[in-house]
């Protein structure tokens, strides 16, 4: 009825190399979004038009969200271990941006860093220097980082790879608060459990395949046109798809993630 993303017909290149074909898109408000694929389908493209980072070579997209409320958190994200920086000093690096013209770290500030300390269960290794943690913990401070920053617009590249259950469940959660909140979130994935669970799916493979509700695009002739034979797997009502997180379509592995689908009334596939 009135989407937050409205995108027609745009395209991005990087050099002479289509990163996604152009495409029509309109993204919700209020809503978890999965960005579902292969490697190499455009996911962190899509976040980084959503972000600004990419400008379309063709076509055009309208983000109705103010630049500085647009709070986004890359898979590539790293920092550098020599500085003696602390959990605390990363996660309020998030307020930044809101900062007064002096740029000092008011109350409001403090307070807000505290909150998303305790949101993400890191507030009793507020102090400990950022090398000292694990992988999962990192993650999750950030994500603490991104929350820190005032935002109507919440992009995560992959927040859920590679980390522990406990991790991934306090994401799953903090995002879903969000939302609660008014705020959109908007999260590339490559599984497509976690996906199903979203309110809305995007799913591309160089361009957008499917866009709608988990039931509608998470469907066999779908994923099958995103992933390919080689990738996915349909066995006893089950998909299976190849680990895409690390390979490229084409190539063969153990198969992984999976979902379950039942016949649906046009005689396709549902999740």
């Amino acid at each position: 009825m009135n989407p937050l993303v409205t995108a027609r017909g745009v395209g991005v290149a990087y050099g002479s190399t289509l990163a996604l074909s152009p495409s029509d898109l309109d993204l919700p408000r209020g809503a978890v979004i999965s960005v579902i694929g292969p490697n190499g389908s455009g996911k962190s493209t899509l976040l980084n038009l959503l972000a600004g980072l990419a400008e379309p070579y063709t076509g055009s997209i309208a983000v109705d969200v103010v630049a500085s409320r647009i709070s986004y958190v890359m898979q590539s994200t790293k920092i550098n271990e020599a500085l003696p920086v602390s959990v605390r000093e990363v996660v309020m690096m998030g307020r930044y941006a809101s900062l007064g013209p002096y740029g000092r770290i008011r109350e409001q500030d403090r307070k807000a860093v505290d909150r998303v300390l305790e949101r993400m269960g890191i507030s009793a290794i507020g102090s400990r220097h950022i090398h000292d943690l694990s992988g999962g913990q990192r993650q999750r401070v950030l994500v603490a980082q991104g929350l820190a920053q005032e935002h109507d617009l919440l992009l995560l590249d992959e927040p859920m790879t590679g980390v522990d259950l406990t991790t991934a469940h306090a994401i799953d959660e903090v995002v879903h608060a969000e939302t609660r909140e008014g705020c959109t979130v908007v999260m590339t994935t490559h599984d497509l459990s976690e996906a199903r669970l979203s309110e809305f799916v995007v799913l591309l493979a160089g361009g957008i395949v499917a866009a709608g509700s988990p039931d509608s695009v998470l469907t066999e002739a779908n994923l099958l046109t995103a992933y390919g034979p080689s990738l996915l797997h349909a066995e006893e009502g089950r998909i299976f798809v190849d680990d895409p997180a690390h390979l490229p379509a084409g190539r063969h592995a153990r198969p992984g993630r999976s979902i379950h689908t039942e016949p649906d009334p046009a005689g396709s596939h549902g999740e």
